[in-house]
């Protein structure tokens, strides 16, 4: 789909995991008890959006990105949820970009990921580096809709966020927003990989267990 793959570093600084991507300096995110912080200002970056404003910096629109790499985020182990796991990050700028761009592109992502027509939804959220932001869920891929402990009975899944990119994060990384828009979305590989394979424990991938791990 014509997208080449970007990489950012794991260990980085705060202005590149928070506030170039338009975080206010009082967001409940950069707070300690969310981000493993090394010293005042590196800290194991929360998410792959710290590639946005690396590659901004050293390239010039058209951008075509996608950003797979390692999360960390200080949060309880649960089956769901892990302090260290991993995204798949897109990102696109150019002249016209539009929010119908952003969603025909995800939606044809889903589609060839799990091989079949996705049914998808996307609800209006809050995320500092886009606006419009929204939410993008999948039908259950369980019980394809009828609810089940996994989707908690709403017959819906949370796959990630996305949205237009900030005209802030767009100055930050160098990029005249009267000029150019852009679409971003990241996605958890875990998450995709449970529901693809119907995975019920998010564990079961950092516990080094054969059985498990030779299937795939």
């Amino acid at each position: 789909m014509g997208f080449s793959v970007q990489y950012a570093p794991d260990i980085d600084t705060d202005y590149y995991n928070y506030e170039a991507l338009n975080f206010p300096a009082n967001h409940p995110a950069r707070d300690m008890q969310d981000t493993f912080y090394l010293t005042d200002s590196l800290l194991l970056r929360s998410h792959t959006s710290n590639t946005q404003i690396h590659v901004m910096e050293n390239h010039s629109p058209p951008i075509r990105i996608i950003a797979p790499g390692s999360s960390f985020r200080n949060e309880n182990i649960s089956a769901r949820s892990h302090v260290f796991f991993h995204q798949i990050e897109a990102l696109h700028i150019d002249q016209g970009v539009s929010f119908a761009d952003l969603l025909s592109t995800l939606n044809e992502f889903l589609s060839r990921l799990f091989k079949k027509e996705m049914e998808t939804r996307f609800r209006p959220s809050y995320f500092p580096f886009v606006e419009p932001g929204v939410e993008p869920d999948i039908r259950c891929t369980v019980c394809e809709g009828a609810g089940c402990p996994l989707c908690k009975q709403t017959g819906w899944l949370e796959i990630g966020g996305a949205g237009m990119v900030h005209p802030n994060v767009l100055e930050k990384g160098g990029i005249d927003p009267e000029r150019y828009s852009g679409y971003a979305w990241g996605l958890g590989i875990e998450r995709l990989a449970m529901l693809r394979w119907n995975i019920r424990d998010i564990r079961l991938f950092f516990e080094n267990d054969m059985r498990f791990l030779a299937q795939f």
